[in-house]
């Protein structure tokens, strides 16, 4: 719904956390189970790392790759890269070395700051020299010419000291310091709002991960309109989001969060346990939760108590209408929201609106976000779909990505010439206009010759009480071409036998739909690309089973 006290503050990345240095100072900007950041001392520190980068000659423009796990240092290192302006690049901490390898190449990185720590989960420095043999062999990391990565300058440890190819933090600091801190705000104060900020790469169908090249407009507009106007709950908004800052569902909004003053809590990892205790002594009044998965994890612990969690206001998440009115019900004084959103559309570009019925909130994912258009044509190609029709949504704006770096083909097939991202979503629209996700194009079952969506029956089957979480994919069939299989994790504490999540189904749901099959998955145990559950693994989980 449009209202006319509805409007845009647009700025480049750096100026965010300027603007909060001088009007909230000692505000924490950002906040760890061990270690915080106030506005100040972040702006300070991004500065420093802005500084260290002009020493070692990046300049704005150069593309700068940072990989890590949530921390400081991370959020450090992203604005510093984003003051100078530089294109910041980053890279998911779940690949290994041969992806690495690829988007150092394909991104044209001219520097990689990463971290190392005694106790890091992952290794990401053995990582970076896995993807780069020579590496570990060079003579300066401040000065590389590697023939794997000619354009690579230098890899800078943010955090931590002596390994072979990194320079570290003490080194990094030194060269800081021929640099002033005036310089830094010069060249942030060029930088444009159309200038590239972001290359994010996401994973597709397609062998390789591709580079959406989004501006400092494309991920701060919108992150910041909806932090203020549709996700504010008071003067000083405390939110959760324990997604990884290499992703653009916890990145987005992040940005949000700095524009509009407010405190971000976040962890190195996500267990229950950490975040519920987060939460509780920071007093969050926002939460970000966003899948299924993590939404279970909270809700399932036991150490969840909705009563000390009672200042949640708002709470963000993307998931089956059963899972949706858990959450309605465990917490009936927050509001609770759906959305959609991509990495080539900076993140949501639709979400329920304030006005819409619980109901409605629990089985749509809302309605365009401020200043968006969609459409959602058909799938026959005849022109645009009815209300009702499934068809593939095509999403028009100012958050749109520029492209696919260094691939003209892969984005003139994906944006057309009249400016539509064609998603590969499929979506219906409602009667009342609400839009409703119906899975991947790709994503789709041919049973029989009947299209069937993948989420259709995972909705369906998180119905039962005993499902946690359900996820579907086909199983090669020589009679109907392919049958359902659905992959499903229960609920702490329930027990449910295949036969009986089999006959839930059966005459319930086309006999087409009903899935053949069920694997029960653990706790944990799900092979993940980021936040999402990983269906080619889960693909190849399955062929594995019917081989053995």
């Amino acid at each position: 719904m449009i209202k006319t006290n509805d409007w845009f503050e647009v700025s480049p990345i750096g100026d965010l956390l300027v603007r909060g240095a001088h009007l909230q100072p000692t505000r924490d900007a950002v906040v760890f189970p061990a270690q915080k950041r106030s506005y100040r001392q972040l702006c300070d520190n991004a500065i420093q790392v802005a500084r260290g980068l002009m020493a070692l000659g990046i300049r704005p423009g150069e593309h700068v790759g940072l990989i890590s796990a949530n921390s400081p240092e991370f959020i450090e290192g992203f604005l510093g890269a984003s003051m100078l302006g530089c294109v910041v690049v980053p890279i998911n901490a779940r690949h290994k070395a041969i992806e690495i390898g690829f988007i150092i190449q394909n991104a044209n990185l001219v520097a990689l700051l990463t971290t190392a720590e005694g106790n890091e989960y992952t290794n990401f420095t053995q990582l970076i020299s896995d993807a780069l043999p020579s590496l570990a062999e060079a003579a300066d990391p401040a000065q590389l010419n590697l023939p794997e990565a000619p354009r690579l300058r230098c890899t800078v440890l943010l955090k931590g000291a002596d390994r072979p190819g990194f320079l570290c933090r003490s080194r990094f600091d030194r060269l800081a310091a021929s640099v002033s801190k005036d310089a830094v705000h010069q060249a942030r104060l060029r930088v444009r709002i159309r200038d590239l900020a972001l290359l994010v790469y996401t994973s597709g169908t397609t062998a390789n991960p591709k580079g959406c090249m989004l501006t400092h407009e494309a991920i701060v507009r919108g992150s910041v309109q909806r932090a203020r106007s549709r996700f504010a709950t008071c003067e000083h908004d405390v939110a959760w989001n324990p997604g990884p800052l290499f992703h653009i569902a916890a990145l987005a909004p992040f940005l949000g969060v700095l524009g509009t003053l407010g405190t971000y809590l976040t962890d190195t990892y996500f267990e229950p346990g950490r975040a519920i205790a987060l939460m509780e002594k920071e007093r969050a009044t926002m939460a970000w939760p966003w899948f299924p998965a993590i939404v279970q994890g909270v809700l399932d612990h036991p150490s969840f108590d909705s009563d000390k969690l009672s200042s949640l206001r708002k709470i963000m998440l993307i998931g089956p209408s059963a899972l949706v009115k858990r959450v309605q019900t465990t917490f009936p004084k927050a509001e609770t929201f759906q959305a959609c959103g991509m990495t080539e559309t900076a993140g949501i570009f639709a979400l329920t609106d304030e006005n819409e019925t619980a109901e409605q909130c629990a089985t749509s994912q809302g309605q365009p976000a401020v200043g968006m258009e969609v459409r959602i044509t058909s799938l026959d190609h005849e022109g645009d779909a009815e209300p009702g029709e499934v068809g593939e949504i095509l999403v028009r704006g100012y958050c749109l990505m520029e492209g696919y770096y260094r691939d003209p083909e892969k984005t003139a097939a994906t944006l057309d010439k009249d400016g539509w991202l064609h998603t590969g979503d499929l979506y219906l629209r409602r009667e009342d206009g609400s839009l409703v996700f119906n899975g991947r194009l790709k994503d789709m079952l041919k049973v029989g010759g009947e299209n069937v969506a993948a989420i259709e029956i995972e909705s369906f089957l998180c119905e039962h009480p005993c499902v946690a979480i359900a996820e579907v994919v086909g199983k090669p069939d020589p009679r109907l071409d392919e049958v359902p299989v659905a992959f499903v994790e229960l609920r702490p504490g329930k027990q449910a036998a295949e036969q009986e999540l089999i006959e839930f189904c059966r005459g319930r749901i086309a006999s087409f739909k009903v899935p053949r099959a069920i694997v029960f998955i653990e706790p944990g145990q799900w092979p993940m690309s980021a936040t999402k559950v990983n269906k080619r693994a889960l693909r190849s989980m399955l062929e594995e089973r019917l081989v053995s």
